[in-house]
């Protein structure tokens, strides 16, 4: 790539602490160079197709990264700056993209800010930092004070976005990202509790860098995401309207539903038809795909359907031979492993060819990356449709029962009989 185009794009996420195998509290022992795995890594995303690499959390935190002590410094269980630049320039010479996780709603206890409001109370100079910092009142901490947090958990300070110093701060911090690792991206953490004009001024600042930045935000519900995803703020948003409809879809036996929601998105008359969402089958707060489905026979069509729709498609380390993963009494820690990157035990090889096939397919396509969407055919367990740009045009059948179906299609005044074994798929040339 010349330069970043989602479209363009086949993601790979990775959350770096599990990944790596750091500990999942920092109790400040000595730095680890753990984050040369990814590194290691690469030849494996490579071939998957992978050009881009959406990295979670890698700077200084308390525990799951999300509590950010420090923006500058790279998360001491993961290693040192230095180290990360390592990766940086390997995963620069690999051609693969890097986007970081931007966590700028809030930080953690041991912010620095935060520190010196717990140590000085209203005589600390940061207090305008804080969003909703009241003395009158306690916390579950004790600390005799109270402030706005994450959905409630006061291990994550929310940040007062509005003041001049904290924006500062943080562009600053994304600056330097910018500069010193490369970095073409962010994802933005929580993004539905992120003030507008924060995003406003994140986009111009880093657009004036680089043009192509991309700007991504997580965006949980399935509401209107153009409130976010405009010309004035961000680039895209995590399409979890459709995550929903993917496995939702495949264990009633209704393709209506994820269809329906395709063309809601992106049909003729389609909300987003204009955008490009970033499409998932998991990621590390959901559980992983083959543990939401009632059986695996259909795994492979998700990643077909995926790899095919508009938008542009991820994959969550290790669900490419679909390992498993379910939340624990609310504890995410299952959803993020620790991988073997020498020995990688990877069960479903079948899986894994299956992508490696669909990375060629989507790579090697004009219509798959840039055409628009057209429906053909809805059944409750098939679903046809058609990708078709000015230069080329794919239909798409897919087949989710147990048994052989053939399919009678009319596009575009071609008729196409195409015969699907249980639980396949086709892509074929206009």
């Amino acid at each position: 790539m010349n330069h970043f185009d989602p479209r363009e794009c086949i993601f790979y996420q990775i959350y770096p602490i599990g990944f790596c195998g750091a500990p999942r509290k920092n109790t400040g022992e000595p730095t680890v160079n753990r984050i040369e795995k990814i590194e290691k890594w690469i030849p494996h995303m490579k071939s998957l197709g992978i050009n881009a690499l959406y990295l979670g959390p890698i700077f200084e935190s308390g525990c799951h990264g999300y509590d950010t002590h420090d923006f500058r410094l790279i998360d001491s269980r993961l290693g040192t700056n230095d180290d990360f630049k390592k990766v940086c320039r390997a995963l620069k010479e690999a051609n693969i993209s890097l986007i970081l996780d931007g966590v700028f709603n809030h930080v953690g206890r041991g912010f620095f800010a935060v520190q010196d409001v717990l140590k000085n109370r209203e005589s600390s100079p940061y207090c305008s930092w804080i969003s909703g910092l009241r003395f009158d009142q306690n916390n579950s901490y004790g600390d005799g004070l109270h402030y706005d947090s994450w959905a409630g958990h006061e291990l994550l300070v929310k940040l007062n976005l509005k003041n001049p110093d904290v924006k500062e701060y943080l562009l600053s911090a994304v600056d330097m990202w910018i500069d010193e690792f490369g970095a073409e991206g962010l994802r933005l953490d929580a993004a539905d509790c992120i003030d507008h004009d924060f995003f406003r001024e994140l986009r111009r600042r880093t657009k004036a860098k680089n043009p192509d930045f991309w700007l991504m935000g997580e965006i949980t519900n399935s509401s209107d995401y153009r409130v976010w995803m405009n010309s004035e703020m961000l680039d895209s948003v995590t399409n979890y309207e459709c995550y929903k409809g993917f496995y939702s879809s495949i264990n009633s036996k209704n393709m209506f539903e994820i269809a329906h929601g395709i063309a809601r998105q992106f049909g003729p008359w389609g909300l987003y038809k204009d955008n490009i969402l970033y499409n998932f089958l998991d990621n590390h707060d959901v559980n992983r795909i083959v543990n939401m489905l009632s059986s695996k026979d259909n795994l492979k069509n998700l990643y077909t359907l995926m790899y095919t729709m508009p938008g542009t498609p991820s994959i969550y380390y290790g669900s490419e031979w679909g390992i498993e993963g379910k939340k624990d009494r609310g504890n995410d820690n299952p959803l993020r492993p620790e991988i073997d990157t020498e020995n990688p035990n990877i069960t479903d090889k079948e899986l894994f060819e299956h992508l490696q096939k669909l990375a060629d397919v989507r790579l090697s396509s004009h219509a798959l990356k840039y055409g628009k969407y057209e429906e053909v055919q809805i059944q409750n367990e098939a679903y046809a449709f058609a990708r078709k740009s000015e230069m080329e045009t794919k239909l798409i059948f897919i087949n989710i029962a147990n048994s052989e179906k053939i399919m009678h299609a009319d596009y575009q005044g071609k008729h196409f009989e195409v015969k699907l074994p249980p639980f396949s798929s086709q892509i074929l040339d206009y």
